[in-house]
């Protein structure tokens, strides 16, 4: 009797973590995405059900490791924050990040961005939007039915998901929060701190100063044989 031997063959799928392309062409490039990346967490921090991340490879389909993209900043509302190695939509009780962002670089073609914006239509998100910081150009799509379609005038535009407010200026885009307050860099957030805790510190010393008159003008009552609580 010859022994059947059992062979398994499935090959596990391996979903890299990078995807050997760069974050950022340039300076411009990385500081655009960075700020719009830390802006958005900022925004959500109190949400702990929002994920948000930059330059994270997103696999829309379970089983084709080709089949991937790394948007520039992307949130996905219904997921909870925490790190990941790479976003594997089925792990992720099958959401797609809803909001994506793109910021182009004198390296990005048309062809490229068309592919992308094909991907980002056909995998579910909900708003996509570009921006070009060296044409001063930004572009939105927002779905509708099982398309993404042309935003006709972004200027003063408010994200239906974010509720922030793009507008654009003749030398930039600005970004604003549901307040109002601009979208910051990180130097420009760590300036409002200081300045925030310098307005703090001089306020206090104010109120010492008030206590301190305060205290005198009782002492001075007193000596002249006046209760000043009694006043």
């Amino acid at each position: 009797m010859v022994a059947q031997i059992s062979t398994d063959t499935t090959t596990e799928i391996l979903y890299p973590d990078f995807d050997g392309q760069p974050m950022s062409d340039n300076t411009k490039q990385f500081r655009w995405i960075v700020t719009i990346k830390e802006n958005l967490e900022l925004l959500f921090a109190e949400h702990p059900d929002v994920f948000i991340a930059g330059d994270l490879l997103w696999y829309p389909v379970e089983g084709d490791n080709k089949i991937r993209l790394a948007p520039d900043a992307m949130v996905v509302f219904g997921r909870p924050k925490g790190d990941r190695g790479s976003y594997r939509q089925w792990v992720e009780s099958g959401i797609a990040p809803q909001v994506v962002f793109e910021i182009l670089s004198p390296g990005n073609r048309m062809a490229e961005m068309s592919r992308k914006l094909h991907f980002y239509e056909q995998y579910g998100v909900e708003e996509y939007y570009i921006y070009d910081p060296d044409r001063i150009d930004f572009t939105g799509w927002i779905r509708n039915g099982d398309r993404l379609m042309a935003i006709e005038d972004g200027d003063n535009w408010i994200s239906p998901r974010l509720e922030i407010r793009f507008e654009m200026q003749p030398d930039t885009l600005k970004i604003y929060y549901p307040d109002n307050r601009p979208f910051s860099s990180f130097v420009e957030l760590d300036q409002l701190r200081q300045q925030a805790q310098q307005q703090t510190q001089q306020a206090q010393q104010q109120l010492q100063q008030s206590q301190q008159q305060v205290e005198k003008l009782a002492a001075k009552l007193r000596e002249l044989g006046i209760d000043p609580n009694s006043l």
